[in-house]
């Protein structure tokens, strides 16, 4: 199995930068989750927790889903050090096991594009969603200028569209809501937020 390489990230991954972005992130997913005090959240690809243990105060459980061990020791010890009480871990990777878990909200932030297999990944999401339930990806509007092996350049909102319908989501509303400096692979981008439900 090849490295991850966020295995070696973990430790100092929460740059400046990194928790500047992820407030960004964080004030724009709060306006979706009002209402949302009796819900579970999955954050899948949580990485530290930057983005979603800022969210804890607004749903009734918060499972972070990530598949660097690593990553998921620096968000268990935020956890604990910062008292949090409906929070927990899961150390998985679902595009390799089928999920048994249910939730009734799923973000993704900035995980997508790291995902070969974007309808995969998306299927398996679904079936993890309650019925009614909500997917909330956080990524980058497609950039030409990025070219990498191993990441997207960014999703436009016709193919993610396709692909979120192919799968079975019911409705989906986007908007693009932040323009950075070398955000994205040292390129300027801006981000998008989905929601789409199942």
């Amino acid at each position: 199995m090849e490295t991850n390489v966020f295995e070696q990230l973990a430790k100092r991954y929460d740059t400046e930068d990194r928790r500047e972005l992820a407030n960004v992130i964080v004030k724009e997913v709060r306006r979706e989750l009002e209402n949302s005090t009796s819900l579970s959240l999955l954050d899948y690809g949580s990485g530290t927790g930057l983005v979603s243990l800022e969210l804890s105060d607004l749903v009734a459980s918060i499972l972070l889903v990530d598949s660097s061990e690593q990553m998921l020791e620096v968000a268990q010890a935020k956890i604990a050090n910062r008292g949090i009480m409906n929070a927990d871990i899961l150390y998985s990777d679902f595009t390799q096991d089928t999920p048994k878990h249910k939730a009734d909200v799923i973000l993704m932030s900035l995980v997508l594009l790291h995902i070969p297999n974007t309808k995969k990944i998306l299927q398996a999401l679904f079936q993890i969603l309650n019925q009614d339930g909500k997917l909330i990806i956080i990524d980058f509007e497609k950039n030409d200028k990025i070219n990498h092996p191993k990441v997207h350049n960014g999703f436009t909102e016709e193919e993610l569209n396709e692909i979120l319908s192919e799968v079975g989501f019911r409705s989906s509303k986007r908007k693009t809501f932040y323009q950075g400096n070398r955000i994205f692979m040292n390129q300027d981008a801006s981000l998008f937020i989905s929601s789409s439900i199942k």
